[in-house]
């Protein structure tokens, strides 16, 4: 594996005629941090439950810690860790009666999981409910304890797939100061699906994923630093007429419900900005992000498809 914590190759899992992931290839080195993005139904629950070995591939083949998902899934599942969108707690039990029953099922001793259940309550910041029924918790306690719970067996690879989804932005960003410890103490590696893309620019690597296939592949900073240094929007009610009209002059724009976006080196100089404002009922400018990154991948493959 060369120091791999993943690896697939052709990646494939058709349902009937329809492929869900279509030649997946992944290089992920032991220890980072990566992000698998893209809408709903793109494809990313449908790889992660691949790499656990929830599902078989249609074809190609992946290795998770150095075991293969075909041939050795029992191997994959003890080295891994799963968080998914719908937690897998026993909301009757209480928050450390969930993690002695998780650390039975992975075979811990009494001590062991006593150890690592401190730990674990510790850094999550809930030891001080270990005794409450998970009914009890909040949201953000209860994704906190879901995360626990995937660590107890201290794996070398954790999948989070939408670990924040339906959490309030408190809550999200408590989330995530939890995994930022989490990888800071343990070194693992984290397999992050999302489609709130502002979650991975902290991540090593991204890939962006569109109909089951990797469209873009980077580093965040440097993916967000082609777009150049600022995207000014024009909120207007003819988009597309607008842009018709921009793109000859002032490059590529790229056209969202009611805005026309635009790519700009520098910020817009005072007139550029008077009469971008007076096209349209409303004009602003800001740094990019990963979600401009999105929507630009999805011009460009729009592009290609219509020059085919």
């Amino acid at each position: 594996m060369n120091g791999l914590a993943i690896r697939a190759e052709g990646l494939t899992k058709r349902y009937g005629d329809v492929p869900a992931v279509d030649g997946l290839n992944l290089s992920i080195p032991a220890g980072s941090f990566f992000g698998l993005l893209g809408p709903n139904g793109a494809g990313k629950t449908t790889t992660i439950h691949m790499l656990s070995t929830l599902i078989r591939p249609s074809a190609g083949e992946a290795w998770v810690a150095g075991h293969s998902v075909r041939t050795e899934s029992l191997a994959v599942r003890s080295s891994i860790g799963v968080v998914f969108q719908e937690n897998a707690l026993d909301h009757r039990l209480t928050v450390a009666e969930n993690l002695r029953f998780a650390g039975r099922l992975n075979g811990l001793s009494s001590r062991e999981i006593r150890q690592r259940s401190d730990e674990l309550l510790e850094l999550f910041g809930l030891a001080g409910h270990r005794d409450r029924p998970v009914a009890a918790l909040s949201g953000g306690m209860r994704r906190a304890l879901d995360i626990a719970r995937g660590m107890i067996h201290r794996p070398r690879v954790l999948f989070l797939d939408e670990p924040t989804i339906g959490l309030d932005l408190p809550a999200r960003r408590a989330i995530w100061r939890h995994i930022g410890r989490l990888r800071a103490s343990l070194g693992i590696t984290v397999f992050l699906s999302t489609h709130y893309l502002e979650e991975a620019t902290d991540c090593d690597e991204v890939a962006f994923l569109s109909n089951g296939r990797i469209v873009e592949r980077g580093a965040p900073g440097p993916l967000i630093a082609q777009l150049g240094r600022c995207i000014v929007e024009i909120e207007t009610d003819r988009p597309a007429e607008l842009a018709k009209r921009l793109e000859p002059r002032l490059g590529p724009v790229l056209v969202e419900a009611d805005r026309v976006h635009l790519r700009c080196e520098d910020e817009p100089g005072a007139l550029l900005q008077a009469e971008l404002a007076s096209l349209g009922s409303a004009m602003r400018w800001r740094r990019p992000n990963l979600n401009d990154v999105f929507l630009w991948v999805n011009r460009a493959q729009t592009d290609r498809r219509q020059a085919a």
